[in-house]
């Protein structure tokens, strides 16, 4: 469509409205705070994010630690356990050891010490362990005392009590006494198998010839 000035003046140019940027300035600070925002957010994110991985890593190495100490764990206890067991099997030699004292040994030690005793004889013999009780009979209540004298000086024995002493009620036509005497083995090594057995003094009733009974 064609216009026609009529007038034959130069129509006026409209005038541009100024713009307001006061307005924006709240913007402009908005979006930058944001985009600082994201910036601080990210740098604390990928910090993080680095620390979380290597955390991770830290874990999967304590967990290897604890696979490997749970195998050494296992191989102490089995250590243990044969140790135990060859304890066990060195304390069995060891009192093994400590009560080869007996036997052959120990009858000729009782029949030595009976010998050095008048009028007296033994009736039964019982062990236990390291401790015996010895039953018997004699003549006198001197041969019982005597005989448990010959067995603390021997050095083989120790703790030697008498449990009971009385006369024989059976045997109406000779007096005789009955006695049970407890004592125990001494160790080897110690004080009492170390001491060297003493003679009975000159002139006592232990000191004269064993009768058999």
């Amino acid at each position: 469509m064609i216009r026609i000035n009529l007038l034959g003046q130069t129509r006026p140019k409209a005038a541009r409205r100024p713009v307001d940027t006061g307005a924006a300035l709240p913007l402009v600070f908005i979006g930058a705070g944001l985009v600082l925002g994201g910036l601080v957010l990210g740098f604390f994110y990928l910090s993080w994010q680095k620390q979380l991985s290597s955390e991770n890593d830290r874990i999967k190495q304590l967990r290897a630690q604890k696979t490997e100490l749970q195998g050494i764990k296992a191989q102490v206890e089995a250590f243990d356990k044969q140790k135990a067991v060859l304890q066990q099997r060195v304390d069995v030699i060891e009192q093994l050891q400590r009560d080869r004292t007996g036997g052959q040994e120990l009858l000729d030690m009782v029949a030595n010490t009976v010998s050095r005793t008048e009028n007296l004889w033994l009736t039964d013999l019982d062990r236990k362990g390291n401790s015996l009780t010895i039953k018997g009979a004699s003549a006198s209540i001197n041969s019982v005392a005597n005989f448990i004298t010959a067995m603390k000086r021997s050095g083989y024995f120790q703790k030697v009590e008498i449990k009971e002493s009385k006369q024989d009620d059976k045997n109406g036509a000779v007096q005789t006494y009955l006695f049970e005497i407890s004592a125990d083995i001494a160790p080897q090594g110690g004080p009492a198998s170390q001491a060297k057995p003493a003679s009975a003094p000159a002139g006592s009733p232990a000191a004269a010839q064993p009768k058999k009974g």
